[in-house]
């Protein structure tokens, strides 16, 4: 009895050290975002609160350094990269998955093998090709990468949901007549709808995190999404640790706010794919 008491307690330990270690990063840009810069430098004097009264940080983003611009970049290049990757992997996952074609599992592994390739070993060969097709400092500089590397989750993902479905269903729409791609908006569509909100919202905190392209395809300004534009805030005399904590806080609450409206979704889509329906 002891020993399973002390087993609890070391798991509750170990759970709570994981929730702060996780949480910590979040509340210190927080509280850092609320308060003068000179404040943050004195470490004789640790604020531990923030001072919600205090917005000049938030003010700053948005006046000095055009903030809303980067954000608007973020969202458009993240949604343009969800829409158009859930519409590809969708059909090709339907296919994939429902009908009977020679190569279909090699397809599949063929991606799979694709995706396992690091972002850095691809990223010159596909800058000189961008650069050919005057695509650099674009939105598509950043949507047609980010479609490709998402593209291989969404397939993979999807064909589960698919591949779950009875067959029974697929015959009863043949014999009603429906032509397959009737059969996959009208009938499929509708079941693998879990599955499609968990896969838009993972490529979409995806590509809105996204900083190793967005760095190196995008030298403008007025294309620049959020993650650069923090990265950029330090200059060669000074560090605002406020402003950046603000923009960082800034471009965390969207996802914050999404996954836990959106979390029974989330994780019914996650665990769906999983069991046999």
């Amino acid at each position: 009895m002891k020993t399973n008491i002390w087993g609890k307690t070391a798991l509750f330990a170990l759970v709570a050290a994981a929730v702060l270690v996780t949480v910590f990063p979040f509340y210190w840009i927080t509280n850092a975002s609320f308060h003068n810069e000179r404040l943050l430098y004195n470490v004789n004097d640790i604020h531990w609160f923030p001072d919600f009264t205090y917005w000049v940080n938030y003010i700053d983003i948005f006046q000095k350094r055009n903030f809303l611009r980067n954000m608007l970049n973020s969202f458009m290049v993240a949604s343009m990269s969800m829409l158009i990757a859930l519409g590809v992997s969708s059909i090709a996952s339907y296919a994939l998955a429902r009908i009977k074609f020679p190569g279909a599992k090699f397809v599949l592994y063929f991606v799979l093998a694709i995706s396992m390739f690091p972002a850095m070993v691809i990223i010159s060969p596909l800058y000189f090709l961008l650069q050919k097709l005057g695509l650099m400092n674009s939105y598509a500089a950043l949507i047609l990468p980010y479609i490709a590397f998402t593209l291989p989750f969404s397939l993979w993902n999807l064909t589960t949901f698919f591949r779950k479905l009875p067959k029974e269903l697929d015959e009863s729409a043949e014999v009603d007549g429906s032509t397959p791609f009737q059969t996959f908006y009208k009938i499929m569509l509708p079941l693998v709808a879990p599955g499609m909100f968990t896969t838009a919202i993972l490529v979409f905190i995806s590509a809105w995190n996204e900083f190793l392209f967005a760095v190196t395809f995008i030298s403008k300004d007025a294309f620049k999404t959020m993650p650069v534009a923090i990265v950029g805030m330090p200059s060669d005399y000074d560090v605002p640790w406020g402003q950046i904590s603000a923009a960082s806080f800034i471009s965390t609450i969207p996802l914050v706010i999404m996954v836990l409206l959106f979390q029974k979704r989330i994780i019914s889509g996650l665990t769906s794919g999983a069991v046999k329906g």
